[in-house]
């Protein structure tokens, strides 16, 4: 996805691209091979050329910030293929809408890491951890988890963020995370299998009030299903929105004449 994508140069908007990607150019190589391009000068062809060259290097170099920074916020899933094995997801718990954080929960494909407060939730612990991953995958989390964790610990990242509430939403797949695994056959073990977000509030304030661990544990559990499930949405609705995207009609006659450059 990430070397066919052409949308972090100057000007290459959705349409363009797709103009682009119509003319036959399907990667930078394409492109940088390509002496000139329809609907795009000679000096822009030359800035694009020398910003593809520096893509190739900073995907050689491993450097997802970069591409974080130069793609859009809502095109950042264009890097999930290069980076998915580099990726951290996430998901937190508090103790009430905005609330203070109660559970950091943190799954790489490997592991679950789970970071609760009073026991191991810790700035630094968590900042160290996080500066591991290449990507930072969530579910809302443009809007609730991100702000949160630098509301409560000013921690701030600067990789790629995929949310995956916004894609699995041009995927065509509405409603909060577990209306979309149902919606794709994910199903989750039974002792977590009704429990929502109001729930994890409820659980928390019960270890809290009675100390007894069965509560902490099976919000632990709870949120350990919410990070576990993120690559299996991801891997299913992030190709179906690239599917969506390289396959879009040829612009129509008036579209192709607004690209249209003069020589320069």
């Amino acid at each position: 996805m990430l070397r066919q994508s052409f949308c972090f140069l100057p000007n290459i908007g959705p349409q363009r691209e797709a103009t682009i990607w119509n003319a036959g150019i399907s990667d930078w190589s394409s492109f940088l091979e390509t002496k000139k391009v329809c609907g795009i000068g000679e000096e822009s062809k030359e800035t694009h050329d020398a910003l593809l060259r520096v893509a190739k290097q900073k995907l050689w170099e491993d450097d997802a910030a970069w591409f974080g920074h130069m793609l859009g916020q809502s095109e950042h899933w264009r890097v999930y293929n290069e980076f998915k094995e580099q990726a951290v997801y996430l998901d937190i718990e508090t103790d009430g809408y905005y609330g203070s954080v109660t559970v950091v929960g943190l799954y790489d494909s490997n592991q679950t890491m789970t970071f609760v407060r009073g026991i191991n939730l810790d700035k630094q612990l968590l900042q160290q951890q996080l500066a591991k991953y290449k990507m930072i995958v969530t579910f809302n989390g443009a809007s609730f988890d991100l702000p949160v964790i630098k509301r409560y610990f000013n921690i701030s990242t600067h990789v790629p963020h995929v949310d995956l509430r916004f894609v699995c939403q041009r995927a065509g797949l509405t409603g909060g995370l577990k209306a979309i695994e149902r919606q794709l056959g994910i199903k989750r073990p039974e002792a977590v299998q009704g429990i929502a977000g109001s729930d994890a509030v409820y659980l928390w304030n019960q270890f809290k009030t009675t100390s007894e661990r069965k509560y902490l544990d099976l919000l632990v559990q709870y949120n350990e299903e919410d990070v576990i499930n993120l690559p299996r949405i991801a891997d299913v609705v992030i190709p179906q929105v690239w599917n969506s995207v390289r396959n879009k009609l040829r612009p129509n006659s008036r579209d192709s004449e607004d690209l249209q450059e003069p020589s320069e």
